[in-house]
């Protein structure tokens, strides 16, 4: 059952039944269906629908930001900003989309050759909650240029979404079988995967769903993408202006309640900054961080998408300082209804705590100490996750020194996470497989196809 349920009151809003089998197929079949007319289409028209796609997203703005804080609880002014973030992927794969699948000459030893660009068929999208829109735009927006047709199976709390982003496609120009909605339960997805029409498939979810996936793909010989989990690191190492750099991270950690995959969710400070910046830290994120109604522009830390949510981060923020972790700044459920939990700082959190390991998606940051710079690389890295990390310092080639070591798919310097349209995101180790966005976003559902002449 998909199900619309407010996390700020906690309020059954709507339930919507799962797709039977017999509709999943018909799915599967328009898709199948559609994909000969719309990859002969010129891929011209096809980037320009994309484009008129982002200008619909624009015009749509206030109705999706409002359609995502009450499904998931979600600030509306984070809302729209996710909204422009959807309008730049639209927008660049529209404008570049053409000349990035322009054939390439190949220079051979005994001769020459193309390299061609094409589509390779009808993908299954597997998108999650935390960014109902942003997510689906990073899958969509390259492959319809390319000339895939999609399938999308969105998250379970996010039914409104869903109609949305396919109402805003289809008035777009997209046609009604080159994409197409589907309200599948998880049980479905191992039969969509096994359907010979379905040729890959794109997961942005939990560490376990991308395994399950990832086997079921690899079980049909499908091409996968996914985007798991992170527990990202933020390495400190100097600053000219502590205040900036703590207003910085704890915006970072507590952007969209801490349900961020690539948060910085593990702050390393180094020796001679650490106790300052603990102090100053917990404060900010005490005195900023304060529970409200999302759809208040005020507002500063919403609830959690769910109470579920909110209660399974409580516990282990419980298991941590049972098990010796220091509670720096909230650490509790707020009374109330609603899926409300205080923004948390813990410190002391050693190797042997289940904290040390584990992804916290939540507003909760976790401050380590490292007395040089190659303990906090080995601190950052010994982690089975690898997303993204940040390095935040006054001096560039230290900072890109640092960068260069850290076992991670993307680093910032100066700045944590966020995501930019022409920039490719994705990670290494257990948070995922492939790259989305910026000119690599849409070579991986490609068949590049080298023509010898």
């Amino acid at each position: 059952m998909y199900s619309v349920t407010d996390p700020a009151t906690g309020e059954l809003v709507e339930e919507v039944p799962n797709a039977t089998d017999e509709e999943v197929g018909t799915a599967i079949a328009r898709v199948h269906r559609g994909y000969a007319a719309w990859r002969a289409r010129p891929v011209a028209e096809r980037a320009a629908i994309v484009l008129r796609a982002a200008e619909l997203f624009a015009e749509r703005a206030d109705e999706l930001a409002a359609i995502m804080t009450l499904e998931m609880g979600k600030r509306i002014n984070e809302g729209r900003g996710e909204v422009g973030v959807v309008v730049d992927i639209f927008r660049y794969y529209g404008e570049r989309g053409p000349d990035l699948l322009a054939d390439e000459p190949l220079a051979l030893r005994g001769g020459e050759a193309v390299l061609t660009k094409e589509p390779i068929g009808p993908l299954l999208g597997v998108m999650p909650w935390n960014f109902p829109c942003y997510q689906v735009a990073r899958f969509v927006a390259p492959n319809l240029v390319l000339g895939n047709t999609i399938l999308l199976k969105h998250a379970s709390i996010c039914p409104r979404s869903a109609v949305a982003i396919e109402s805003v496609l289809r008035d777009a120009g997209v046609p009604s079988d080159a994409y197409v909605n589907v309200f599948a339960s998880s049980r479905q997805v191992p039969g969509i995967l096994a359907d010979p029409r379905i040729q890959g498939v794109s997961l942005t979810g939990s560490e376990q769903a991308g395994i399950s996936v990832a086997a079921d793909a690899g079980r049909n010989l499908k091409k996968c993408v996914l985007e798991l989990g992170g527990s990202d690191p933020l390495i400190v190492l100097d600053t000219d202006d502590l205040d900036e750099t703590v207003k910085l991270t704890a915006t970072a950690r507590m952007r969209n309640c801490g349900q961020s995959c690539n948060a910085p969710k593990r702050i390393i400070v180094l020796g001679e900054l650490y106790d300052e910046f603990v102090d100053r830290f917990a404060k900010r994120v005490t005195e900023y961080y304060v529970p409200g109604d999302p759809a208040d522009p005020a507002t500063t830390l919403p609830p959690l998408a769910s109470i579920a949510a909110a209660e399974e981060v409580a516990a282990q923020i419980e298991t941590a300082i049972r098990e010796g972790a220091t509670l720096r700044a909230g650490g509790h459920r707020v009374p109330g209804p609603g899926a409300y939990l205080e923004a948390t700082v813990l410190t002391d959190v050693t190797r042997e705590m289940a904290a040390y390991h584990e992804e916290i998606f939540g507003p909760v940051a976790l401050v380590f100490r490292a007395e040089t710079e190659e303990e906090a690389i080995a601190l950052a890295n010994d982690t089975p996750f690898g997303l993204g990390a940040s390095v935040f310092g006054t001096d560039r080639p230290r900072m890109v020194r640092v960068a260069r070591r850290l076992e991670a798919g993307m680093v910032y310097l100066n700045k944590s996470g966020g995501s930019e349209a022409d920039l490719p995101f994705g990670g290494i180790k257990r948070s995922g497989i492939g790259r989305e966005l910026g000119p690599l976003g849409i070579e991986e559902f490609m068949n590049k196809k080298p023509i010898r002449l």
